[in-house]
Parts: structure tokens; sequence; C-alpha cells
């Protein structure tokens, strides 16, 4: 990578000095009634760990942060704030909110580089569990289970753990050492992390790892199937890709796995992006870093897309443009190869040049485990169905899912509640099968 490319993914938004955060931590009125915290969908202890860190006591912030959070680095950076803890915020009246995001994560950052947290961690004798996927979901299960007791083992397809922290989110925005980092944290507890090794195919399946002596699973595997556009004509003529796929090879070609001829983009592109979620935004914005000329092309208005408010913010800033209330009807190129598409806009039907189009209009979980496994029951659009009680639990005894794969696509930390919940609910299963257990041997043996 050149210096220029280098330069161009470094971090936007750059953390707080101690000085900064301890100031800005002042400002916390540490309100009674802390709506704060009812914005954030985990539950932080937000004005507990201000509190701490407007005195200084970092490593007490810290353990206020770990009640409730396995990601704290991460969460700081990528969730909507703005619309969660820090939208919430009495001072948010005045336009000027507490920066809740950027507090969590330099105390998360601190915590690392100091290495000041060294919990107390009970022997891992409660109970043996497996986790499929190491996302958002994966590593908030593992977490949570290696905290009270139980044995996790981590089974992740990739060569790096991570998930979509690691290969969808661009540099830019999450640091690949930040990820890296928060995983080694997770592995301190206690958990143990198996890559390359997908499951649901050569021969590892669902019965594989229970026939390993494990007393539950859990299926973070998220939606990695994109959808396409397959029934618009000229959709599969080269230049079409998915946003997923090339914020994969960007990663990969950050980190020098691979040379810049894998990523599907060339500078001066003329770059057309569908979608308008936040994997749309991210695909812009490295599109832009890359040297391309770049057009969201978003079927709705303004008011009505999903991403980040302040994503993009970020894009337009950066020089992405945007057409609302625009969709593709035609793909038109020569030889197979994509030159141009026609929008139908508010105006009318026009045909614009796009030498390369990124999809970014959503994904769908894949059926690997599903169809490797009896038992496991899922809806009309392949979505895993689970139980309330115990919670999380799918139609396959002892196989539990969460976040993407059963709530479809959210953001990192909507994928955290509800891993958080079903975490309780694979203990819960795990405390139950194991009574039982215990009873009929003393039964059998006549105590």
């Amino acid at each position: 990578m050149s210096q220029d490319e280098l330069n161009s993914f470094q971090v936007v938004h750059h953390p707080y000095s101690a000085l900064e955060a301890i100031t800005e931590a002042k400002r916390c009125l540490h309100c009674k009634v802390p709506q704060c915290v009812k914005g954030c969908p985990i539950g932080n202890h937000i004005p507990d760990f201000i509190h701490e860190l407007s005195k200084g006591n970092i490593g007490d912030a810290m353990k206020v942060i770990n009640e409730t959070s396995n990601l704290p680095a991460i969460c700081g950076r990528v969730c909507p704030h703005e619309k969660q803890c820090q939208g919430h915020c009495v001072l948010g009246k005045k336009d000027k909110p507490i920066q809740i995001g950027r507090l969590e994560a330099f105390i998360a950052d601190f915590d690392s580089e100091m290495k000041l947290t060294r919990e107390m961690l009970p022997q891992k004798t409660r109970g043996k569990v497996a986790v499929i996927g190491s996302g958002p979901a994966g590593l908030t299960v593992a977490g949570d289970l290696a905290r009270q007791g139980f044995s996790v083992t981590i089974f992740e397809g990739q060569a790096e753990a991570g998930g979509v922290l690691m290969y969808g989110i661009p540099e830019y925005r999450l640091p690949k050492d930040v990820v890296r980092s928060e995983i080694s944290k997770i592995e301190q507890l206690g958990v143990n992390f198996v890559t390359d090794c997908m499951v649901g195919e050569n021969g590892i399946t669902v019965d594989k790892i229970f026939e390993g002596g494990f007393d539950a699973i859990f299926m973070g595997t998220g939606t990695s199937v994109p959808q396409n556009m397959d029934s618009v004509p000229g959709a599969k003529m080269r230049g079409i890709s998915q946003s997923t796929y090339f914020l994969h090879n960007v990663t990969a070609y950050n980190e020098g796995a691979v040379g810049r001829d894998m990523i599907p983009l060339h500078e001066g592109d003329k770059v057309g992006v569908i979608g308008g979620g936040n994997v749309a935004m991210d695909a812009a914005r490295t599109a832009i870093r890359l040297g391309a000329d770049v057009t969201v092309l978003y079927r709705r208005t303004q008011e009505d897309m999903p991403a980040i408010e302040s994503e993009y913010r970020d894009a337009v800033k950066e020089g992405v443009k945007f057409a609302w209330e625009t969709s593709v009807t035609e793909f038109i190129g020569e030889n197979g190869r994509l030159n141009s598409v026609r929008l139908q806009t508010p105006e009318g039907e026009r045909v614009e040049n796009f030498n390369r189009i990124f999809l970014a209009i959503g994904s769908r979980p894949a059926n690997r485990i599903v169809s490797t496994t009896d038992g496991i029951e899922v809806d009309e659009k392949g979505y895993v169905i689970t139980t309330e009680r115990p919670y999380g639990m799918t139609t396959r005894a002892g196989v539990f899912a969460g976040g993407d794969v059963v709530h479809r696509p959210q953001t990192v930390v909507l994928a955290m509640k509800a891993a958080k919940e079903v975490a309780q609910g694979i203990a819960q299963y795990v405390d139950a099968i194991r009574l039982l257990h215990d009873i009929g041997m003393k039964i059998e043996c006549g105590v």
C-alpha cells in the first residue's frame, strides 16, 4: 500500500487524550434518573463509569463497564450514539451532550495499553459451550459465559477472529488493532478460539461438535449472504460487485494479505453504490479513499435512510454525492462489461455512466449449518426460529442462536443486546440439564 493510500485510511475521529477525557467526564450531571442508560441497548452504567473517570479512576471505570459490555473499545467507536445513549443525554437540549462513546473508547483503550484489568474468574466447571462465529454476538456470548464459569470454545471460519468487526467495518472507523485488542481480552477470560474452521463444511457439523462433549452450542453466524439484484436486466455483468466483498478485500489489502489487484476498483472509476444503510456509507467512503468518483443511489428520501446520521454527514464532507428517490431499472454495458445504468428518478428516467456498481441492499443468513443439522427450523426468509424459554434456543434442543441470524441485520450493539439475553438462556439450560443428569445418576446408584 502506498503512503497516500495508507494515510487515507487513518482514523477520522481521533481518541481523547487523558486530559480531554477527564475534562469531558467532569461535565456529566450524574442524573438521578439517567436517560443515557435508557438509551443504551445493553444498559451500560454510563454515569457510574463517567464519574469514576472524572476522578481519574480509570481502572474502576473499566470495572463498571465490564459489568455489562465485552466490547467497549468497539462500541465506543461504531455505535450510533446520537440515536442511543448520547442522543438521550439531557445536555443535548443545549446541543452539548456528553461524548459518551469517545469516553468509553478512551477508558477501554487506556485499560488495554496499561493492562489495568485483572479479573477474578471462576473455575471453568459449570459447563462446556461452543460458539459458532466470532462477530459481536459470538464474542458477547463467549465473554458473558466465561465470566460465569463456563468453558467456551469459539469456532470461526475465517483465518482471524472478529467477523464483521474485522472484515466488514473500514479501518478509518474501526482500526483492526482495536478489534484484536478486544479479542485478546476475551481470550484472557479463558475463551478458546479455533479459526479456519467453517462449521457446516468438510464434515464439521453441529452433531460433531456435540460429540466433542459440549453441553450447548450458540450460532452467531450473522447474515453472510448478500442480497442481489438479479431481477434487474444486466445484473450479471462484470463491474457489479457486492459492497461486503469490496470491503473485505480492502481490509485484506490494508493488512498486506492480498495485492491491490484484488480490489474491484481502479483510481478514477465512476462508482455507484446502491443502498442507504451503514454498509453503503462504508463502501462509498472507502471508494472515495481509493480515488473514485462516488454517488450513492438510494430509492427513498434522505429522511428514510437507515444509515447513522454522522456517517452520512462524514460521507458528504469527504465528497460522496447522493441521488435520492432513485432506482436502477437496468444495467447497461458492452461485451458483458458495465458502462452505464438506467435510472428512475423523481424527474423521470435517465441513463448515467458508471463503470462500477457496489450493491449494499441487505443480506440474509447462510444455510450451511441449518442444512447440515436436523431439527433447526427457519422462517420463510431463512432466519432461525428461537424460543422465549430458554431464551434463544432453536427448535433443536441445546442449540441456541442470536444476533443477525435471528433478528435481521442490525447494529453491533443490538446484536450484543440479543446475545446477552441468549447467554442467560444458555446458562439456565446447561444448569438444568446438568442438574437432571446428576439426579438421574443418584437414582441409578440408589442414593
